[in-house]
């Protein structure tokens, strides 16, 4: 359940005495579950149809309580069951209309599973067609954004759960004329910022200890996070700009 925080004085104009938030409030109230949310994602999703936020005579965004958790909702059916925004929307306008829904679940498939408890972290892992399905694009799209390294399949011929994060984000920056290999320059980045975590955490990986090795993964994800916030906050002061 996401916790949405109460009107108040102490919140200012974020959330106001009828409980209503504001679109900076919305996106650190989904952070703690959703941390690649965006309000680009939020925005997007409106556009969509998938929520309706009420507006401010100067046109501001206004989220209730209960706008949250259906944006709740759509995140987690994109994340946990890859799928695409049609039939969100359908499950959403069935459910609101009483009817019992059953979510198709492609399920996830841990490193090391036919060997017992795996001493890494669980991989969320989604097939070519579900993939597709998910960021609502065709072949030759993901064709050309795996020309450029923007997605990469997996050794096994499937991709990793951030492929649907990237992959719709693409699908967003194209809406601004951005196009696939306009982003190279992004993913050279983000594959230096990448190596540059792994040389600190490797010779914690390379450890006997599972112990050790379990402090590398939390490591990773701590300098992971770091890293993506250093690398917005370099770009919004280059810009000039400042996101609520």
């Amino acid at each position: 359940m996401l916790r949405t925080p109460s009107g108040g004085a102490g919140h200012g104009t974020a959330a106001t005495d009828n409980g209503l938030m504001s679109i900076g409030t919305v996106l650190n109230v989904l952070r703690d579950e959703f941390p690649e949310v965006t309000v680009s994602k939020i925005r997007f999703l409106e556009s969509e149809g998938l929520i309706e936020p009420q507006r401010t005579p100067s046109g501001y965004r206004k989220f209730s309580p209960d706008d949250v958790e259906r944006l709740g909702h759509v995140l987690r059916m994109q994340r946990d069951h890859y799928l695409p925004l049609k039939v969100i929307r359908e499950h959403l306008d069935a459910t609101e209309r009483g009817e019992a829904v059953q979510l198709p679940s492609l399920g996830r498939q841990r490193d090391g599973e036919a060997g017992g408890e795996p001493e890494g972290p669980t991989v969320a892992r989604i097939g070519r067609a579900e993939l597709l399905a998910a960021a609502e694009i065709g072949e030759q799209e993901l064709e050309e954004w795996e020309s450029y390294g923007l997605i990469a399949p997996l050794a096994d011929g499937v991709y990793d759960a951030e492929a649907v994060t990237v992959a719709g984000l693409v699908v967003e920056l194209g809406r601004f004329g951005i196009e696939p290999r306009h982003l190279r320059a992004v993913k050279a980045a983000a594959d230096r910022e990448a190596g540059l975590v792994d040389q600190v955490v490797a010779p914690l990986r390379r450890h006997r200890n599972p112990q050790t090795r379990a402090h590398a993964e939390a490591q990773t994800k701590e300098l992971a996070g770091l890293a993506v916030k250093l690398h917005a906050a370099l770009v919004q002061s280059a810009l000039g700009v400042r996101l609520p």
